[in-house]
């Protein structure tokens, strides 16, 4: 009895939808590409309850015979592929013919298309795969897909689905990169029955750009000029190495219109800033590449996210000499026409200082000692001798078994973040309202992220609400933060909480606090001369000897090494 069986077709049909349908926004981009593909110069998606309950794109296309739209439901039937040799040559959006016979197979199906030059048009019904009815329909030129119940019939990948309103943010972004991607075509979104966004067709790259990051940033966008070279063209926008972010998620790249990521691409336009961005940021840019299609491989991916360039150092060089040209011929455009800067008129917030020098360290950042059954006995005294400061940086202190330093920034970080993680009353970080609202825009998921989060930033000192498209409106903010720093700020703590992968309420204050503590530790002046009277505080603390990120508050160089490095001698003493 033979154990390797062929799968029934159905069964294969659900296990190729586990590589190419995710999630909702997977089903979205296949059907949406397909759109592109046939021509559609408007396209309305229509979601409710983030598309696992419904989604509905139409567009209005070349659309499909009745023939040709029982074929789309066929697994590997395609009309942009006919041979092996067309792989090298590859123009569509989508090829394999993997995408319609997937998703209907994990959901309540519905196709309806007609070609423009017929009278009627072709509605077909198809239930977990199986086709239910075929019938003639009237409807406009073009093609409508409906979805409803996506994953009915697999409740274990129905079950991996995140919140409604964290689907809806992924299918929204990826209608944002769409739309930058082919700026030609309108693009609409209602999401549970509101409009979300109404995209014009015929808009330019820079307008749809500017209407991603939203007015205030988009000014600051640095056109790069068409670049050339070896079957390479690039041209697109950046912002300036202030706006760097910890992830690359603000990276939209286009190539051949295909939406992509690739590491050669992100290289190249990090050289591009000739070494101007800090470690760990990446630049926020929306580039678009034509390559000869012989250069590249899109079949690396289920879902094609990913390529596979044959020459990646030649497009990486091609991408840094852009960048620099551009940043080069945007600089004279930034510099302030007087010598004397006019600095940007604010709201007049005083920021009271996290550690007034007229007030004692610990009244200030006092931490609480801990509860015994009998009583609290007095710290014993400090172990160190305070010697003196090295640059004004650090704190030199004497132990008993050799030379301490202390970083006084790295401690204060300590300090902070315990208080605020440990405050038994609940009211966290100290916060300023805003006579004049912040508006941040920072994109569908960082919104949702966000607004998920509301608690645990109003704890940290930070009142936010939904503006709707994509925008924040920030009503207050931690009392060490100018109102002028907010948005690279904010920008910063949804990066790292996007870091966290969607952390829990607990987690997620933690974040923000050693993210806060972070910023209220460089607002201050080191003062090391200080440094016993804030040790006293530190060892309060659970983990006196690192700052929330894991940085050392002290190190310590004993004796006995001491010795060795003086020594110089193999066997001579110190």
């Amino acid at each position: 009895m033979p154990r390797i069986r062929i799968l029934p077709e159905i069964l294969a049909s659900q296990v190729a939808a586990g590589e190419v349908v995710e999630r909702p926004a997977s089903a979205v981009k296949e059907l949406v590409e397909n759109s592109l593909d046939a021509g559609a110069g408007e396209i309305l998606v229509e979601i409710r309850r983030g598309g696992a309950a419904l989604l509905r794109v139409i567009d209005n296309g070349s659309g499909m015979s009745r023939d040709d739209a029982l074929l789309s439901l066929e697994r590997h039937a395609t009309s942009k592929l006919s041979d092996s040799a067309g792989l090298a040559s590859i123009r569509t959006l989508g090829f394999r013919g993997e995408a319609v016979p997937s998703i209907a197979s994990v959901s309540r199906f519905r196709l309806i298309t007609r070609e423009p030059d017929q009278m009627a048009g072709t509605e077909i019904a198809v239930e977990g795969g199986v086709i239910r009815d075929v019938r003639e329909a009237g409807c406009a030129p073009g093609t409508t897909v409906e979805v409803k119940d996506l994953f009915f019939n697999v409740p274990a990948r129905r079950k991996f689905l995140r919140a409604e309103t964290t689907e809806a943010a992924h299918i929204e972004h990826q209608l944002r990169l769409h739309a930058l991607a082919a700026a030609s075509v309108r693009f609409r979104f209602r999401k549970d029955e509101r409009e979300v966004f109404d995209l014009p067709g015929g808009m330019s790259r820079l307008d749809r750009v500017r209407w991603m990051t939203g007015t205030e940033v988009g000014r600051e966008l640095v056109v790069l000029p068409l670049t050339h070279g070896n079957g390479i063209a690039v041209e697109g926008f950046i912002l300036p190495a202030a706006h760097a972010r910890k992830g690359r998620r603000h990276q939209c790249v286009f190539l051949n219109g295909r939406p992509v990521e690739d590491s050669a691409i992100s290289r190249g336009l990090a050289e591009g800033f000739r070494g101007a961005l800090a470690d760990g940021l990446h630049p926020c840019a929306w580039l678009w590449i034509d390559l000869e299609p012989s250069l590249v491989d899109v079949n690396v991916h289920p879902a094609k996210r990913e390529i596979r360039l044959h020459r990646p150092h030649e497009l990486r060089e091609v991408l840094a000499t852009a960048v620099r040209e551009g940043l080069t011929r945007a600089e004279p455009a930034r510099r302030p026409a007087s010598p004397v800067p006019v600095r940007p008129q604010t709201v007049p917030l005083a920021a009271p200082r996290i550690w007034p020098a007229s007030l004692p360290v610990q009244r200030e950042l006092d931490i609480p000692a801990p509860v015994v059954a009998d009583a609290t006995p007095e710290s014993p005294p400090l172990p160190f001798r305070y010697v003196g400061s090295l640059h004004d940086r650090y704190a030199v202190l004497e132990s008993g078994d050799g030379l301490v330093l202390l970083d006084p920034r790295a401690a204060r970080e300590r300090i902070l973040y315990e208080r605020w993680l440990h405050d038994a009353a609940g009211r966290g970080v100290e916060s300023q309202s805003l006579l004049v609202p912040v508006l941040l825009e920072p994109g569908p998921r960082e919104c949702e992220l966000a607004l998920r989060h509301r608690d645990e930033f109003a704890r940290a000192g930070i009142e936010l609400e939904d503006f709707g498209s994509g925008t924040l409106r920030i009503g207050s903010l931690p009392v060490f933060l100018h109102p002028g720093d907010a948005r690279g700020f904010l920008t910063g703590l949804l990066d790292d909480l996007a870091a966290g992968q969607s952390p829990g309420a607990r987690l997620a204050y933690e974040v923000l606090a050693r993210s806060l503590a972070r910023r209220a530790g460089l607002m201050e002046a080191n003062r090391p001369q200080e440094a016993m009277s804030l040790l006293e505080v530190l060892f309060r603390c659970e983990l006196p000897y690192c700052a929330p990120d894991g940085r050392p508050t002290l190190t310590e160089f004993s004796m006995q090494e001491l010795g060795r490095r003086f020594a110089g001698v193999k066997g001579s003493s110190f």
